[in-house]
């Protein structure tokens, strides 16, 4: 079936509205009526050919939301009327360790992408910016009932992106969390860190957004442009979340940590860190990364989310103001995430 579409046809070139074709629907697939598109700074970066080689015209978007509208013959988790999502992948080996770990955004031999990635077919996998998409139902979400469906499209990448090292590294009752940057993925992690019990403190460049962090559940805000944050919260941390996709001075942020500390990137960056060997030597400290998370803990987090009421604070737009959206996030210029109205391609 042919579907409607927003694309980039080469890097660097504005979205614009499109057709493409969505595969058949086979025995193991579910084909979904996509209502709401959450646009991250993963996109932009895509869009923008930051990651390098890639293939065009591509169509975005990892952070889908909809209602189930076909099922293939095996399908037996989902239903027609089903809401749920779909995330950062839609398919894996399922046969290297990591996959049977349930760890398949490690998968060995590559997992599939939501979009820009090489599907089962061989055809260029394309994201919810879009009507509709067919995924295999092995990497279908379960959207629980008590989640918003608008608020709940970026939890299928901002959400597990920050949930997944929260719970790895053991944020709780008694630990100290920071985390850098209040936007779209900083927002969540200050959300389910507070409903973890956590202590969280934003390390933020100003106090423009204090406010907001302390009303989303911080303890403590803190401006990292004034150098007596460093001084004065140092050795204070059990655990950094670093969120943004900018250059930060990693060596100056591992001071923060505790003995034992860990420091987990999540924002991804297009150019390379500098770390300062003796900033982890001196205090046992680690430095660690941490992409997305597996469909079981993916599902996981929602379950949690929703238990919790925590949804995304967003931004609801028409997909013909996807390119002002990218100035916007660049800009810094949204709380928190751009959610697409994707009724508004029909």
């Amino acid at each position: 079936m042919r579907v409607n579409a927003y694309a980039a046809s080469a890097a660097g070139q504005p979205l614009t509205p499109t057709t493409i074709e969505r595969r058949d629907v086979g025995p193991r697939d579910v084909l979904i009526q996509i209502q709401y598109a959450g646009v991250c700074h993963s996109d932009i970066h895509t869009v923008n050919g930051d990651w390098g080689q890639q293939p065009f015209p591509v169509v975005p978007g990892h952070e889908i939301v909809g209602v189930v509208a076909v099922v293939g013959g095996e399908v037996t988790r989902h239903q027609v009327g089903d809401r749920v999502g779909v995330g950062c992948m839609v398919n894996s080996c399922r046969e290297c360790v990591n996959c049977l770990n349930g760890d398949e955004q490690y998968c060995l031999n590559g997992m599939v992408g939501t979009y820009a990635g090489t599907d089962r077919d061989g055809t260029t996998t394309q994201g919810g910016y879009s009507t509709h998409v067919v995924v295999d139902a092995d990497f279908v979400l379960t959207v629980p009932d008590g989640l918003e469906p608008a608020a709940a499209a970026p939890l299928l990448c901002a959400g597990i992106t920050t949930y997944s090292p929260l719970r790895r590294w053991g944020a709780g009752p008694g630990k100290r969390v920071a985390v850098v940057g209040l936007g779209g993925l900083g927002h969540m992690a200050v959300k389910i860190a507070h409903a973890m019990g956590a202590e969280v403190t934003v390390l933020s460049q100003s106090l423009k957004k204090q406010e907001d962090g302390l009303r989303l559940g911080a303890d403590h805000y803190y401006a990292t442009s004034d150098p007596d944050t460093f001084e004065h919260l140092a050795g204070s941390f059990d655990l950094i979340i670093n969120t943004v996709s900018a250059h930060i001075d990693i060596t100056a942020h591992l001071g923060l940590l505790a003995v034992d500390g860990a420091l987990v990137n999540v924002g991804a960056p297009a150019e390379p860190f500098s770390v300062h060997a003796m900033a982890l030597i001196g205090g046992r400290r680690t430095f660690a990364g941490s992409m997305i998370g597996g469909i079981a803990e993916t599902q996981e987090m929602l379950d949690f989310c929703a238990e919790h009421g925590i949804g995304s604070e967003i931004e609801v737009i028409a997909a013909d103001q996807v390119n002002e959206a990218y100035e916007r996030v660049l800009a810094s210029d949204v709380r928190y995430r751009f959610v697409i109205d994707t009724s508004t391609l029909a």
